[in-house]
């Protein structure tokens, strides 16, 4: 009885291939997703089970608008969905408008302390506003005006709660930036949108710890059905960023938690959105782009691995076609991972078997794998673009240097 059991679930639920192309791409495979209410930055749907969105912010001086067009379209280009952009100023604020009439994706204005920005912002015909109600001036006065103000404009808000911002009297009654003090500020704050009839808003509550930022939103998330904007605040350099980023999130999306995603990290807004991208993917939450696999460096590799991995991700860096390529550098699991992907290599004995969809088609000299591999690549990645397979933002692999250890 229990065979046939496990037998009605395995036909139920068919086994998910690693890297299969995945049409719908708002469900996880690992979890259903919390159920939310949707809210709409510019055109991008937020929660209500719509696809996770990527944000980034520029880092060039908003007042500067070429550049920050520039920067705009590079994130744009990377796959990003929503931009983000500073206005510390009267400059800032004044450029605005320009800004948002030539942006190809919906833009958020980013206010601070002057509340006088956020109802230029909203004249400028930003998407959407980020406040952070802890160090806006007198906001429990000014707040159901911003909420009037977004109401006739048909735009919606963010509500950023951020540990190092937080309100100093909640600071002391929970004896810091915890999570059930970044929660009480973000209800707070919620709660006196709602009190005025405005629910077109998201939130976030951010902290530099994965750990308190996990805790923080599992909280959050159990207390109502606003759509969540993740974030790890401060989350340090690429490297770093990267791997905290990628946990808090993770562990998060593995619970159908989070509608829209940032990924902070001291780097190029362009990483930032590289890796959010592919961490969706890796999820199992955006359609399969382009991929490299490759084998760790072990003592049963007979090629240099590393420095072989390192070349072809270089040199395919701008291919944007979904499709996969296996650097594998033993016979162990080289076969098999090569012949999963579209294309791969199994090195081993100063030479590489080159594989195609599954299938060995030559066998070349150690020395010219990686120009065989990119030849072949370029052909394959060539006849995707022609048959008009590759999604819309497509991006090329996240490419980390590799300094060679003996160079």
């Amino acid at each position: 009885m229990m065979n046939t059991l496990n037998t009605e679930k395995s036909a139920e639920k068919p086994f998910r291939k690693t890297g299969n192309p995945v049409e719908l791409t708002s469900e996880s495979p690992l979890h259903p997703r919390r159920k939310s209410h949707r809210i709409m930055v510019g055109s991008v749907p937020v929660g209500g089970g719509a696809p996770i969105s990527v944000q980034s912010m520029t880092n060039t001086l908003t007042a500067n608008v070429p550049a920050t067009l520039q920067q705009i379209a590079e994130l744009t280009a990377a796959g990003c969905d929503i931009v983000r952009v500073a206005v510390p100023s009267q400059d800032d604020a004044d450029a605005l408008p320009e800004i948002c009439r030539k942006s190809p994706v919906p833009i958020i204005a980013d206010i601070h302390f002057q509340s006088k920005y956020v109802f230029q912002a909203i004249d400028a015909g930003c998407a959407a506003v980020r406040v952070n109600p802890g160090n806006i001036r007198k906001f429990n006065e000014v707040g159901p005006s911003i909420c009037k103000a977004a109401t006739d404009a048909g735009i919606s808000l963010r509500i950023g709660v951020n540990a190092g911002s937080l309100d100093k009297e909640l600071y002391a009654k929970y004896g810091g930036p915890t999570p059930e003090a970044l929660v009480a500020s973000a209800l707070k704050e919620a709660h006196m949108f709602e009190d005025v009839g405005f629910h077109d808003f998201k939130i976030s509550v951010k902290h530099h710890d994965v750990i308190t930022m996990v805790e923080t939103y599992r909280l959050l998330a159990s207390k109502g059905d606003w759509p969540l904007h993740l974030g790890v605040t401060e989350a340090g350099p690429a490297w770093q960023g990267t791997i905290k980023s990628c946990l808090a999130f993770g562990a998060l999306l593995a619970e159908g938690i989070g509608d829209t995603i940032r990924v902070s990290l001291s780097a190029p807004p362009v990483e930032e959105v590289k890796v959010g991208c592919k961490l969706l993917e890796y999820m199992g939450l955006r359609p399969r782009k382009f991929d490299i696999i490759s084998c760790p460096s072990c003592g049963r590799a007979q090629v240099d691995v590393i420095q072989l991995a390192s070349a072809v991700t270089e040199g395919l860096k701008d291919v944007t076609a979904p499709i996969r390529v296996a650097v594998m550098g033993c016979i162990v699991n080289g076969p098999g991972e090569a012949r999963e992907a579209d294309l791969g290599v199994a090195s081993g004995n100063g030479k590489g078997q080159i594989f195609i969809k599954g299938k060995v088609i030559e066998t070349v000299p150690e020395d010219q794998i990686v120009d065989t591999l990119l030849t072949k690549a370029q052909e394959i990645a060539a006849q995707v673009e022609a048959d008009g397979l590759v999604p819309v933002n497509a991006t090329g692999p996240v490419v980390v240097p590799i300094q060679h250890p003996n160079r």
